[in-house]
């Protein structure tokens, strides 16, 4: 048994003997039920701290079986997600732009030629060839180098694919990540590939099938090949950092490909060092003729292939037109493609010299038509279901400042609360969320004043107050806790912080405490506070987190296998739960202090033990691994995040309402009108306390943060209200690319563009068109 486990033991115990003690003595007629629900909720937290302390204990390491069961899954996970991407990207089709590769001619960026093996020359349009060339090398370490727009993430697309398509059982597995999220400041290579892996590929956390250790094993077993793209993407401060990391966490002869911009790679190398053995590829440029034959192979025969004719003759009469240094690039390729093989723009204006006297202008020219013409194409395909042209290049455009702002290609979507001014801050974050418990708390009363039997007008206007000063309880436990959490996140020390951030909201309960009570010190107030400051610790431990935005989503989910295993568990959880109840509220009905509740028929204690267990079981099956061969995307990982949000914002609620709505009911008995009042205030108390402790739970986890930045920038005009269907059509049409749950643009050069074009407004009728407006951060 943990340390940690038997102080939570020891605490619940204190706690319950101290309520025992305490309360009793003001008033046993009406307190005593009160003392023995809170007690059950403290044997409730006993038991979920038994349950908590369940993960951090050692399992068996996974065996050869279970390794080679999980690779072979991966194997296949990775392939479907690239040939998917791939179809996407129209990388075959009709077929890969022939691009030659071979060895660097600079020497200073290489190993030794003995230990990085032959020369190495191949062409991306033969898979083949690629994955005969990499399996030729040493220790089968590459890097691939080229400036902006030469291919290189498609190269490690093709040489990924190539590799799962020639592979045999016990090859090792190619999966790519993007080096954009990596400081090396932070952790070392060999921690962030083993956080990126776990992230990206949740199925390899079910350690019923493949064991705890399995992640671990694929490393050192060398068999998976880390695919890492874009160190360049990378803050020039952390590229020297990343590369020598790269060489001291992970083994010399774990197969490695990573790709850079040439003259990034050689200031990194200059710094830290070369990779070691690792082979150096660079691009040959496309030959004009090679682009020009893609591109009509790319648009359907007849009429439009002309426009491609007289292209081509334009520059048979003149190879050095800018048109044909454009095309030397496959960035400037695949743009044409989008803008016109696959569209009924004409391809021969690209000849024209006076419009476009340089290659940087055809370039500019075909990053401004690449989003009109994408999705003036799919509104004419559907014109019910598709985004409007421009108002989706604004909404991008948006996107590009604000990464471009914060220095960074990746689009992650828990990460949209820093872009919102309301929510970038501890304490604006804070503010922001008790103004939205307090909303709810004033909705909630005004439904229930109107809708219940209020023994007097005034005393429902007693609740309006009392719901704005609860409110406040939000304020020091998320604004401290954003503080805190910057430098501590570590499991170990939660259960002190919680205590912290909940002793902050007990004091802030105060004035609400005050208000309620009449103004009256004593045992009774002292009681109240110390039952606000624990049911808060209760729900901040029990939603996983201090409530503040984690740096990963959730990526637990309902179990898919074994569902007959996890009723079993969820009945043992509930009954042990609600026997635990029902035997400290019989002990006090046996030491002679009568209830409050009503008595009859109904077992009260058994009743508000299932109750809270059911919350319980809730959790113990929602943080269950995904046992599904998948990969996370976007979609998947909100879908994820949101659903154990919302169980454990509710399971937390129940942890505080039950006790609360109660213990409110209790109090404010009257011998006068007892039903009516009594009834009242346990209604309101219910859905107060809800609130207030799914207001606690919540705020620890990525949705209800990302969900609230997402409204209010889309009630701004700054993104659409249907964001993530929006960014799936961005990356179906090509203008997003998806690793993992994160979207990036296709291109740093799209991103970049966008973010420092000058917008143009529609002109309106009558008007001169208004002059070039600069696109506004979502920090400006």
């Amino acid at each position: 048994m943990s340390k940690r486990w038997k102080a939570t033991w020891v605490l619940c115990a204190v706690a319950a003997c101290g309520l025992s003690v305490a309360w009793p003595l003001q008033d046993p007629e009406r307190i005593s039920a009160a003392a023995a629900v809170v007690s059950a909720v403290i044997a409730l937290f006993g038991v979920l701290s038994g349950w908590a302390s369940r993960a951090g204990r050692s399992r068996a390491p996974s065996s050869s079986r279970q390794v080679a069961e999980a690779a072979e899954a991966l194997a296949r996970t990775v392939r479907r997600q690239w040939e998917d991407e791939a179809t996407l990207r129209q990388l075959y089709d009709p077929e890969p732009l022939p691009v030659v590769w071979s060895d660097c001619s600079d020497p200073g960026v290489s190993d030794h030629r003995r230990l990085v093996g032959t020369a190495v020359v191949c062409r991306a349009d033969d898979p083949q060839q690629l994955a005969a060339a990499f399996g030729a090398l040493a220790r089968r370490r590459l890097v691939v180098l080229g400036p902006a727009g030469s291919g290189k993430t498609t190269f490690a697309v093709l040489l990924l694919l190539a590799l799962l398509r020639t592979r045999s059982d016990g090859d090792p597995v190619p999966v790519l990540f993007s080096l954009s999220s990596f400081d090396p400041a932070r952790e070392s290579a060999g921690t962030w590939l083993r956080r990126r892996v776990a992230v990206d590929y949740p199925a390899l956390a079910d350690t019923e099938n493949y064991g705890a250790g399995v992640i671990e094993d694929l490393l050192t077993e060398h068999r998976l090949i880390p695919v890492l793209d874009g160190l360049d993407e990378l803050p020039e401060q952390r590229r020297a950092a990343a590369l020598a990391s790269l060489n001291d966490t992970v083994p010399a002869h774990t197969p490695l490909v990573l790709t850079c911009r040439t003259d990034d790679y050689v200031r990194a190398v200059a710094e830290s060092g070369i990779l070691t053995g690792a082979a150096v590829l660079e691009p040959a440029p496309v030959r004009a003729g090679d682009a020009l034959a893609l591109l009509k192979l790319a648009t359907p025969p007849g009429p439009r292939q002309r426009g491609w004719n007289a292209l081509a003759e334009h520059l048979d009469h003149q190879p050095q037109a800018p048109a044909a240094q454009a095309l030397t690039s496959p960035l400037m390729v695949a743009l044409a493609r989008s803008v016109y093989a696959d569209n009924d723009n004409d391809p021969a204006e690209l000849a024209d010299t006076r419009r476009f006297p340089t290659a940087a202008d055809i370039e500019r020219h075909l990053l401004d038509a690449l989003i009109p013409t994408l999705y003036g194409r799919a509104r004419r395909q559907h014109p019910g279901c598709s985004w409007d042209p421009r108002q989706a290049h604004r909404h991008l455009a948006w996107f590009a400042a604000g990464l471009h702002a914060q220095g960074t290609y990746d689009l992650m979507w828990w990460q949209l609360y820093r872009w919102t001014p309301a929510l970038a801050g501890p304490w604006r974050r804070a503010g922001t969320w008790a103004l939205v418990t307090c909303l709810g708390l004033l909705l909630t009363t005004s439904l229930l004043v109107a809708v219940l039997d209020v023994p007097s007008w005034s005393e429902g206007l007693q609740w309006y107050p009392l719901s704005a000063m609860e409110a406040l309880i939000n304020v020091p436990v998320l604004g401290i806790g954003g503080l805190i959490a910057v430098r501590e996140r570590s499991l170990a020390r939660t259960a002190a912080v919680a205590a912290l951030l909940s002793l902050s909201g007990g004091l802030a309960a105060l004035p609400a405490a005050l208000y309620y009570y009449h103004g009256l010190f004593g045992p009774v107030l002292v009681a109240a506070i110390g039952f606000v400051c624990f049911s808060l610790w209760l729900c901040m431990l029990g939603a996983g987190g201090l409530p503040s935005p984690p740096r990963m989503p959730s990526r637990s989910r309902p179990a898919r296998r074994g569902r007959s295993r996890q009723l079993i568990r969820a009945l043992v959880i509930v009954a042990g739960v609600a026997a635990i109840s029902e035997t400290v509220f019989a002990g006090y009905t046996f030491a002679g202090y009568e209830t409050a509740l009503p008595t009859g028929t109904v077992p009260w204690g058994l009743t508000i033990g299932a109750a809270v267990g059911a919350g319980l079981a809730a959790l113990d099956w929602v943080r269950g691994p995904s046992t599904a061969d998948e990969v996370a995307t976007a979609s998947s990982s909100v879908q994820a995040d949101r659903l154990i949000s919302l169980i454990s914002g509710a399971a937390c609620a129940v942890v505080f309402n039950i006790p609360d709505g109660i213990m409110r009911a209790v109090v404010s008995w009257s011998p006068y009108n007892p039903l009516r009042t009594t009834v009242f205030a346990a209604v309101i108390g219910l859905f107060h306390g809800g609130f207030l402790g799914a207001g606690v739970a919540l705020p620890a986890h990525s949705w209800p943060h990302y969900t609230l930045a997402r409204l209010i920038l889309a009630a701004r005009g700054r993104l659409p209200w249907r964001l993530q269907a929006f960014l799936a059509d961005a990356h179906r049409l090509g203008i997003l690319r998806r690793v993992g749950p994160v979207y990036q643009f296709r291109h740093a050069r799209l991103q970049h563009h966008l973010a420092t074009r000058p917008r143009l407004p529609a002109p309106r009728a009558g008007r001169r068109p208004d002059r070039p407006r600069p696109v506004r951060t979502p920090f400006g």
